[in-house]
């Protein structure tokens, strides 16, 4: 049997090859002749593993001669459409219109080239793993395979591991004829196909796999966003094939986590073949990529939401994967289970609370967590590469210690590490942390831990009254680092742009606001009463079994926060803020107005004449009044301001900067040294001093901020 598996593994290899270089050719054909010996080369191959196909259906010798007739028919007609191409090469030689019509490739050649590609490698992965003995015919009523089957034949390893190769090969011969990005796209789309779990039995490989995929899979996205924040103009072929790709890797997660709940290849395999199909129908037509650059995402909102939603969903089960991997018995034991049965009604809601749970235990376990703050905070870390002040670096990386810590380490190590007995150690939702309010409620949260979070909310007010709402919305809250990346930060142009977030903008509090803010903090008081009177037995309610104030903490923040964050296109970038549903920014902006913290301006006369206005563009909620503050008063304070800095960071001038108790009387230090990026004002004949310690530009040069026009 291993003669036979490494003989076919030779084959498939040699197969793999084959088809990479017909697909260049069909990549390179304009001419009829070419393009039919391309498709004739397919159908020969295709005529092959039908006859296999067909003598397995009937074995014997009518099974070989079925075969053989089979194969011979595929092939004359494969002789027919050689003959027909000649035919047409030869009068567009002579006839310049008809050429016109036919030097070129149609729509479809395209899909025929698809279509027997795809043929070919269903047709050898079912011969070879009947061949391999892994798999039998498996013929249904009718004579049709069933499902289940070619779900298997997807998920063979002569199947994906053949497709793999030959995607990668094909993005090799093709380098030359795509852009780099393209490439590099292409190349990780077969290195993650390789890695498909469901391919080999055993822990090893699927360990190993989910791992290594998984990796790549960040990796990819990350580089997608990246090379968005770059290139605000891109390729409008490119950004739907961007968008496409999400979509089906979405679906591939979630085959993934649904082969290891219920055993099923289905929805995998489906997401396989659509993949493949996305893969060569953009190969075979490469000079799609290499038209001028046209689509301005930033410009785009649907677009951008799809980008969004799809990277999430794809994020969402592959933190499901990894959870059902790594920790089968804490998250399988949750894993919603309501029957779908009933009445229409019945099974509606039954549908919706499985989705809603399976939603808010997958976005709180540790491999969704560690993965979205790997993918976000390499992001975070490249405008902090960027950045030039030395404060605004060192609030960047207290920020991203703080993920690692309160999102990751604290509720899914710690506890487990060092208090294995405790029920925290098994479920992490028992562990209180900041947002569960007031509540101590029918949760296993006990009447100690009441002190515990009062003494949490007097710290944390003692801390945001020194150092303004920034202390909790831009370092120790967990949607900064979602926010504050390169990618999502550009996306604060949406704040201006989109017709809901435009209704947030400056620092007046707006009827939209404000109905928000009773809705939040009616909510938090609501639940918050209603978890004291089930603490002291006055009241027994609960919301799908859970504390009433712990529901409301995993529908905001675990639910809604996501829902919200997908719709920045719509919402605005740092909706959190900018529409106040965050309970706890919230309580903090309360706090901050009676607080230290404030931007202030070196020199007023400076912002007078100042045209740029960067400050307001790069202020990511949107708080647009503040240059006349600055140029009235020198100063500019607001509950809405969570003191990110891109104001300050952004300034030509270096005239900014963030005060708050450090600046105060009588422990007032000396005004931090901005580094400027300009002398000069943008209007002529208005010269002005450089600010403390910045770099010598010559004077009648204004260079522009570093890093790509985040404001547009």
């Amino acid at each position: 049997m291993i003669a036979v598996e490494v003989t076919l593994a030779v084959l498939a290899a040699g197969m793999a090859v084959f088809t990479s270089i017909l697909v260049k050719w069909a990549a390179l054909a304009q001419a009829p002749l070419r393009a039919s010996i391309v498709l004739f080369l397919l159908l020969m191959m295709a005529a092959m593993f039908a006859g296999v196909l067909v003598y397995y259906a009937t074995p014997g010798v009518a099974g070989v001669v079925a075969g053989l007739w089979v194969a011979t028919a595929i092939m004359s007609v494969s002789v027919i459409l050689v003959f027909l191409g000649y035919l047409q090469e030869f009068r567009a030689r002579n006839d310049p219109v008809f050429a016109a019509t036919v030097m070129r490739k149609t729509p479809t050649f395209v899909a025929a080239v698809v279509g027997l590609v795809l043929l070919n490698e269903l047709l050898m992965g079912w011969s070879f793993s009947l061949l391999a003995g892994t798999l039998s015919f498996g013929l249904g009523p009718g004579g049709r395979a069933t499902w289940s089957v070619l779900g298997a034949v997807v998920v063979s390893p002569w199947f994906v591991f053949t497709m793999a190769t030959e995607m990668a090969l094909t993005s090799v011969l093709l380098r030359d004829r795509l852009p780099t990005p393209v490439v590099i796209v292409l190349l990780a789309q077969s290195g993650i196909m390789f890695l498909s779990p469901p391919v080999l039995g055993g822990d090893l490989w699927a360990n190993s796999s989910i791992l290594v995929g998984s990796a790549g899979m960040i990796g990819l996205i990350v580089y997608a966003m990246e090379y968005l924040y770059r290139h605000p103009t891109l390729v409008r072929e490119f950004a739907v094939y961007l968008v496409r790709l999400l979509s089906i890797y979405a679906l591939m997660m979630a085959g993934i986590v649904l082969w290891q709940v219920y055993g099923s290849v289905l929805a995998f395999a489906l997401a396989v073949v659509l993949e493949m199909v996305l893969f060569f129908d953009a190969v075979v037509v490469t000079e799609q990529f290499s038209r001028p650059a046209s689509f301005t995402w930033q410009a785009q909102p649907f677009w951008t939401f799809r980008l969004l939603l799809w990277v999430f969903v794809a994020e969402l089960f592959m933190g499901g994967m990894l959870a059902a991997q790594f920790e089968p018995s804490v998250y399988l034991a949750t894993f919603p289970s309501l029957p779908l049965s009933g009445s229409l009604g019945v099974l509606l809601g039954d549908a919706v609370s499985n989705g809603f749970y399976f939603f808010a235990n997958t976005v709180a376990t540790t491999g969704f967590l560690g993965m979205m703050g790997l993918e976000m905070g390499l992001l975070v870390f490249f405008k902090l590469r960027e950045a030039r002040s030395r404060e605004f670096k060192v609030r960047m990386g207290l920020m991203m210690g703080c993920y690692a810590a309160f999102a990751v380490f604290y509720p899914s190590i710690y506890y487990g590490l060092f208090f294995p007995h405790w029920p925290g150690a098994s479920d992490p939702t028992t562990v209180p942390v900041l947002g569960w309010s007031m509540g101590i409620g029918s949760a296993p949260l006990a009447v100690g831990v009441f002190g515990v979070l009062i003494s949490t909310y007097a710290i944390f007010a003692v801390v945001v009254l020194l150092f303004g709402r920034r202390a909790i919305c831009s370092v120790f809250c967990t949607a900064p680092l979602m926010y504050q990346g390169t990618t999502i930060d550009a996306m604060k142009s949406f704040n201006r742009s989109s017709p809901v977030a435009r209704k947030y903008l400056s620092s007046r509090f707006s009827a939209a606001y404000t109905v928000t803010t009773v809705v939040v903090m009616g909510a938090l008081f609501g639940t918050s009463l209603l978890s004291y009177f089930d603490s002291i037995g006055r009241l027994n309610v609960t919301v799908g079994g859970n504390d009433p104030s712990v529901f409301l903490f995993v529908l905001s923040f675990s639910v809604m926060w996501y829902v919200l964050f997908v719709s920045i296109p719509y919402a605005g970038n740092y909706n959190c803020v900018t529409m106040g549903w965050c309970y706890t920014g919230q309580i903090a902006a309360a706090f901050s107005r009676a607080g230290f913290f404030r931007l202030k301006v070196k020199d007023r006369d400076v912002c007078r004449r100042c045209t740029t206005l960067d400050c307001a563009k790069a202020c990511p909620v949107g708080l647009t009044d503040m240059p006349g503050h600055f140029r009235q008063k020198g100063e500019f304070r607001s509950a809405k301001c969570c003191g990110v800095g891109d104001c300050a960071e952004v300034c030509p001038y270096g005239n900014l900067y963030l005060a708050d108790v450090r600046h105060w009387r009588p422990w007032r230090r000396a005004v931090p040294k901005i580094p400027a990026v300009g002398v000069r004002l943008p209007m002529a004949g208005t010269p002005v001093a450089p600010a403390a310690g910045a770099r010598p530009v010559p004077p009648a040069v204004v260079p522009a901020p570093p890093g790509p026009n985040r404001a547009a």
